[in-house]
């Protein structure tokens, strides 16, 4: 076994169902199991070499959830790590320990698959790599919840879990709401410290609610087999985040943006006509807010380890029907307007609400795109308080 600890006296559970909250759905490996945030028809409909394959399989918002007296924990997994060509590594990803509900403890794996990818020469190469441990000791010996959270930055497959108790899955705690939500990579994580210390995480717990997250990086395009998906994943509340990709990949025009969100709603109303359903708007990002797409890389800054990003577009082309954010804000909120006249569970917030230009000032984006850590916990406080307070669209019923 990779990595076992001397001393102890191991008991294998095996990886099931029971276990994963978060994927949609689970696929055997010849490792083990590979959580996926779209189901497999969704993915047989991404364009091939398209961001969303990779993102939707890196386990954002996805954790393993059991009951044990378990002291120590080991979790053998194999993970697909991104590289850049000619940039210093990045840091590993962060597997959180949270027991009964609080943080306990941090780790990340070793070994595992690098993924290279050649941004000059547009190429990618995968570098194999063995399996790794993430191991957690010390814990209190009483009975207890525990939960893994998976890191949301790197593909991970499940290879085995040990305890020195034996463990059973962790009930829901009666009456939680599901909250089924989709955004950007901002809602996926980057740049966020863990798993458990992405915006919809934090929100999740505030609200006191089970998260399925299908934040996706680069990839909350309006795809039709997202909505598909969330139109077929059990939910009580539901959030879409949109309008940052569709700006940073110059993906349609204006004309195209407001039957793309109509269809979009449609899609998810087919399958919960009467769910809570809250419409987000573009956070501020000052380089897109009056320069359209697409977002290029600024390769300056990649030798330091840190890459930025800048607008490539041309404010003259929005009368042509370019979109900007402050396009792409007026549009939903038209939208959202007109439909709520006959749907009342529909509700629109504004991004700028939960980071605008005073939190700019204050915690600028690193990268002029992604949000930093100290941001991600003003964004989840913030949505939580807006969203679960008694007024909210996601209030308690």
């Amino acid at each position: 076994m990779p990595g076992t600890t001397p001393g102890h006296r191991w008991t294998t559970t095996p990886l099931t169902d029971g276990l994963v909250r978060g994927a949609l759905e689970l696929e055997r490996t010849a490792h083990g199991l590979l959580p996926h945030r779209l189901p497999a028809r969704a993915r047989r409909q991404i364009p091939e070499g398209d961001l969303i394959a990779m993102a939707e399989m890196q386990p954002s918002g996805v954790r393993l959830a059991f009951r044990t007296r378990a002291t120590a924990v080991e979790l053998d997994t194999l993970r697909t790590k991104n590289a850049y060509a000619g940039a210093p590594e990045r840091p590993d990803g962060v597997y959180d320990l949270v027991i009964d509900g609080r943080l306990a403890g941090r780790a990340s794996t070793t070994g595992g698959n690098t993924l290279l990818l050649d941004t000059s020469a547009g190429t990618t190469s995968t570098v194999a790599g063995p399996v790794g441990t993430v191991r957690f000791t010390g814990l209190a010996d009483r009975e207890k919840d525990v939960e893994i959270w998976l890191p949301y930055n790197e593909i991970t497959e499940l290879v085995a879990l040990r305890t020195d108790f034996p463990v059973r899955p962790a009930p829901v705690p009666g009456g939680r709401r599901t909250w089924l939500h989709h955004g950007s990579s901002i809602s996926q994580g980057s740049d966020a410290e863990s798993p458990t210390t992405i915006w919809p995480a934090l929100a999740s717990r505030l609200g006191g609610v089970e998260l399925v997250n299908l934040g996706f990086g680069g990839s909350a395009l309006l795809d039709p087999f997202t909505a598909r998906a969330m139109r077929d994943t059990p939910a009580d509340l539901i959030s879409v985040k949109i309008g940052i990709n569709i700006v940073n990949t110059d993906l349609m025009r204006l004309r195209a943006l407001g039957p793309a969100v109509h269809g979009f709603l449609d899609t998810l109303r087919e399958g919960h006509p009467d769910t809570p359903l809250l419409v987000v708007s573009p956070v501020l990002c000052p380089m897109h807010e009056d320069t359209p797409g697409p977002t290029a890389a600024d390769f300056e800054n990649l030798g330091t380890g840190r890459l930025k990003f800048k607008a490539a577009g041309d404010p003259a082309e929005v009368a042509a029907g370019k979109l900007t954010l402050k396009v792409v804000r007026d549009t939903l909120a038209r939208v959202v307007e007109a439909r709520a006249a006959t749907d009342p569970h529909l509700h629109y917030l504004d991004g700028r609400e939960l980071y605008g230009e005073q939190d700019c000032a204050e915690l600028p984006l690193p990268d002029r795109l992604h949000p930093d850590a100290a941001a991600h916990r003003r964004i989840g406080e913030r949505f939580a308080a807006r969203a679960f307070a008694p007024t909210g669209p996601f209030a308690a019923p």
